[in-house]
């Protein structure tokens, strides 16, 4: 299982190489393409585990002024 995860920054908000280094610390690497990271999960991630990643990111980008979107397939 992969999720997906595409950022929007804002001119307001934190520098984009910070955004990324807080990502890159919980585990998602950059990629190129349509989404801006990926995390690989280690085993087959059930709905609760998207929704652990999820609020992870939510508090890794908390303050920061960025949107982001997710995709687990």
């Amino acid at each position: 299982m992969i999720t997906y995860l595409s950022v929007t920054f804002s001119s307001e908000g934190a520098r984009p190489s910070e955004i990324v280094n807080r990502l890159v610390a919980i585990g998602f690497k950059p990629t190129k393409g349509n989404f801006d990271f990926i995390y690989e999960w280690d085993k087959k991630a059930k709905i609760e585990d998207a929704v652990w990643l999820a609020d992870k990111i939510h508090e890794t980008l908390k303050g920061m002024d960025v949107l982001y979107h997710t995709e687990t397939q």
